[in-house]
């Protein structure tokens, strides 16, 4: 039987480092933030409620993404579900109190939703998303918004607004660009449900495995996830966003050349090149890997 996620990385070079604002578990309601080595797990802890999100959880996931995108110390971060369910999307009895505000609260509301989604997109760390059981609405866009998604072959997912009249407006972006136009034309217009395979194949699961073995496979991603250099997975990330769906003209071909000659030059990459050419392990790379 696969290990359970519970020491995600080993023999890390540095323990983790508590800055000025400690995510002490008591902090909030609505969300669990475990720190295990250098891996920070978030967990939607609504699992009565199938982890739908309301307003208290979209705030508190906000507050807690920042917070362990400013901490040094952690090198990855994987976005869970308690109980049966990943996320179920959003809390129909929070969006029936929604339909009930003025056009200027709704507004605001719908912009803290697409803050946390943003939020959890342009993290500069690493993040993984762990998928179970229900994934609906704005649970895909949660998983489409993480690096990389692992998901339970019996897992289920959905994009039913339209089926309440709704449209899933603020995780478009990110859907969009994980499944594609053609697949989200379907998936939005019909709302019907669709297996994990399916979203393997259309690319919104990277890896799919059965439940027992999920927490393994993460493990062995995170395990080469901090092998890499940390500033490096940064400006990665940056990269991606610079480049992605842009053409290759002369504007982008100056903004890579540029990028690659101040990376050259930073301290994590002399130490990268030094340690490969010295064939040893990068001071980044946790003792034991």
């Amino acid at each position: 039987m696969t290990k359970k996620l519970t020491k995600p990385v080993r023999k890390l070079a540095k323990p983790v480092r508590r800055g000025p604002e400690p995510l002490a578990p008591t902090l909030f309601r609505s969300i669990d933030v475990d720190m295990r080595a250098a891996v920070a797990v978030v967990t939607l802890n609504r699992p009565d409620m199938h982890n739908a999100f309301d307003e208290l959880l979209i705030a508190e996931l906000t507050t807690a993404l920042q917070r362990l995108d400013r901490e040094e110390s952690v090198r990855a971060v994987v976005l869970a579900g308690a109980g049966k369910s990943f996320c179920a999307g959003a809390d129909l009895n929070w969006m029936k109190k929604m339909a009930a505000f003025s056009s200027s609260q709704n507004l605001a509301d719908a912009k803290a939703l697409a803050k946390m989604l943003q939020t959890l997109s342009q993290l500069s760390k690493p993040t993984i998303a762990r998928v179970h059981g229900a994934v609906f609405g704005g649970g895909v866009g949660l998983v489409a918004c993480c690096d990389i998604a692992v998901g339970d072959m019996n897992a289920t997912f959905a994009l039913s607004e339209a089926r309440l009249g709704l449209i899933p407006a603020t995780i478009a972006p990110y859907v969009i660009e994980a499944i594609g136009a053609r697949a989200a034309r379907r998936y939005f217009l019909s709302g019907e449900r669709f297996t994990a395979a399916e979203a393997f194949r259309l690319g919104l699961l990277h890896e799919l495995v059965p439940l027992p073995e999920l927490d393994g496979m993460i493990n062995e991603i995170l395990g080469a996830l901090v092998t890499s250099g940390p500033a490096a997975q940064t400006e990665c990330k940056a990269l991606i966003r610079a480049v992605a769906h842009r053409p290759a003209d002369a504007s982008m071909l100056a903004d890579t050349a540029r990028r690659i000659a101040r990376v050259r030059a930073s301290p994590e990459a002399r130490e990268g090149v030094a340690a490969f050419l010295g064939k040893r392990k990068a001071s980044w790379v946790p003792r034991g890997e």
